[in-house]
C-alpha cells in the first residue's frame, strides 16, 4: 500500500497545478507573485501590477512604521500605548480593547501580527502620528520611499476603503522591507500563538509553523478583497517571498500559496549552479526593481531573459561574470582624500541603467545626476559585465553612504527612473 501513496499524491499534485491558472483565471480578485529575495529573480507572477485591495496586508506597513519609531528612539518595546474611543470603536477582528485602556508595545505587535488587531492598529496610528489619517498619509510617504510605487494607504488597519489598494509586486516589496531593515523584531513574524487578557490566539497565518521554512508574514481578508496573504520562507541559502491575493478561501489560499512555495523551491534547487548573480547574495534596497533592471539590460542585448515561472523544469543557461573595466572618473567626483578617507566596506553605489558602450554609460549618468541631490559629490563610472561573451557597460555613481544609496534610488523613483543600490565590493 505505501507504494501507491507516492504516485497516487505526484498525480494530485500535478492535477492540483494543472487546474489551479484556468481556476484562477475565472477569479477577477487573484494576483499572484513570487520572488527571491536574495537575488531578486521572479519565479512567478500572474497579474502581480494589478490593483488589489490589502485588506490587512496593511498591517505589515503599521509595523514597519511601529518598528522604525522604536529603532530612532521616538517609543519602547515596554511603553504603553493609550487606546482612545475611536481606536476602541473599531469593527473587529480585534482584541476588545476599551478606551482608556492602555497596551504595551510589544503585545501591540504581538496583537497586529497573530490577531490582526485592528483596534491596536488605530491604536498605534495615533500614537506614532497623533492620528489615524495622518498616520496613513505617513505611511503612504514611506511606502514611496521603499519602492511602493502603486500603494495607497488610507487606514492603518486595512477595513474597507475603496482608495486604499496595492499590488502584489508592492506587497513583496513591503515584506522585503521588513526583512531587510528590521531583522532584530522579524522572529515576531513567526509567532504562532499571544496570549493577552486570559486569552489565546492563534496566528491567522496557518503556514507558520506547518510548512517547512516559512517564518511569517501576514494575512488579510475582506469581502472585496478575497483572502490574501503574504508569506516569507527560508530553507538553506534561499529566502522566498510568496505572495497570493483574491483568494476564495482561507484554505485555497494556503493550499495555492503552499505549492507555489515547493515549486519555487524546486526551481531553486534546479537553477543552483546558474542562478543570476549567484554571488550577490546580500540582499538589495529593492531587489525587486533590481531584477527588472536585470532583465531590461538582457533584452538590450538580445539574450534570453528570465522567465516568468513557477514549477519550470529547466532554467536559461546565463552566466554572468563582473568585471571592473574603464572606470572612469567625472569632474564632479568627490574629492579624492574625502572618498579615501570612508571605510570600503561602508561605501556604496547606485546602478542607474546598463548599456552597450561606456559612452552610453557615460551619456546616462551626466543626464541623470541632477535627479538627487545626494548625487553631487558622487563619482561617476562605466563598469562592465560579460553576460554570456556580451559586454554590457553599467552606469554608477559611487562613494556613496548607504543613506545617500537609499536616498538617491528614492529621489529617482519620483521621476520613475530605475535605479538600485549595490552593496559595498560589488
Amino acid at each position: 500500500m505505501r507504494r501507491l501513496h507516492a504516485p497516487l499524491l505526484a498525480l494530485l499534485l500535478a492535477l492540483s497545478l494543472a487546474l489551479a491558472p484556468s481556476a484562477s483565471a475565472n477569479n477577477q480578485r487573484y494576483a499572484a507573485f513570487v520572488v527571491d529575495q536574495n537575488t531578486g529573480v521572479v519565479l512567478h507572477s500572474r497579474r502581480s501590477e494589478a490593483q488589489r485591495y490589502p485588506a490587512s496586508l496593511t498591517k505589515m506597513m503599521t509595523l514597519y512604521m511601529l518598528f522604525e519609531a522604536i529603532e530612532i528612539g521616538e517609543i519602547g518595546l515596554e511603553d504603553q500605548i493609550r487606546v482612545s474611543a475611536n481606536a476602541a470603536s473599531a469593527p473587529p477582528s480585534g482584541l476588545g480593547l476599551r478606551s482608556g485602556d492602555t497596551i504595551r508595545v510589544e503585545d501591540a505587535i504581538l496583537a497586529l501580527v497573530v490577531k490582526s488587531a485592528n483596534d491596536v492598529a488605530v491604536a498605534v496610528g495615533e500614537r506614532i502620528s497623533g492620528g489615524e489619517r495622518a498616520f496613513a498619509d505617513e505611511m503612504t510617504v514611506r511606502a514611496r520611499a521603499l519602492g511602493l510605487e502603486n500603494t495607497t494607504f488610507r487606514n492603518a488597519s486595512g477595513l474597507p476603503n475603496s482608495r486604499q489598494t496595492t499590488t502584489a509586486q508592492d506587497m513583496a516589496r513591503l515584506a522585503v522591507a521588513l526583512h531587510r531593515d528590521f531583522p532584530q523584531y522579524f522572529d515576531f513574524f513567526d509567532t504562532t500563538e499571544f496570549t493577552y487578557g486570559g486569552r489565546t490566539y492563534r496566528n491567522h497565518n496557518t503556514l507558520v509553523g506547518r510548512v517547512n521554512g516559512v517564518d511569517g508574514l501576514k494575512t488579510g481578508y475582506t469581502r472585496a478583497s478575497g483572502f490574501n496573504v503574504v508569506v516569507s520562507a527560508e530553507r538553506g541559502e534561499n529566502r522566498l517571498i510568496a505572495v497570493i491575493m483574491g483568494g476564495p478561501t482561507a484554505a485555497a489560499r494556503d493550499a495555492h500559496a503552499e505549492e507555489l512555495l515547493e515549486a519555487a523551491f524546486n526551481t531553486l534547487e534546479q537553477r543552483q549552479d546558474s542562478r543570476l548573480f549567484a554571488g550577490l547574495t546580500i540582499p538589495r534596497l529593492n531587489p525587486v526593481r533590481e531584477q527588472a533592471i536585470i532583465a531590461r539590460e538582457f533584452a538590450e542585448l538580445g539574450v534570453a531573459a528570465p522567465t516568468e515561472m513557477g514549477s519550470a523544469q529547466s532554467a536559461p543557461p546565463l552566466r554572468v561574470v563582473l568585471a571592473d573595466e574603464d572606470e572612469m572618473t567625472s569632474p564632479l567626483a568627490a574629492p579624492a582624500a574625502e572618498r579615501s578617507s570612508r571605510d570600503p566596506a561602508n561605501i556604496w553605489s547606485v546602478q542607474v541603467g546598463a548599456y552597450r558602450s561606456a559612452d552610453q554609460a557615460r551619456e546616462r549618468l551626466a543626464q541623470v545626476a541632477a535627479l538627487s541631490p545626494v548625487l553631487d559629490n558622487a563619482q561617476h563610472a562605466a563598469r562592465s559585465v560579460d553576460v554570456n561573451g556580451n559586454q554590457l557597460w553599467r552606469a554608477r555613481f559611487e562613494a556613496l553612504s548607504a543613506e545617500e544609496a537609499r536616498q538617491a534610488c528614492s529621489d529617482f523613483g519620483r521621476f520613475d527612473q530605475a535605479c538600485f543600490a549595490v552593496a559595498p565590493g560589488r
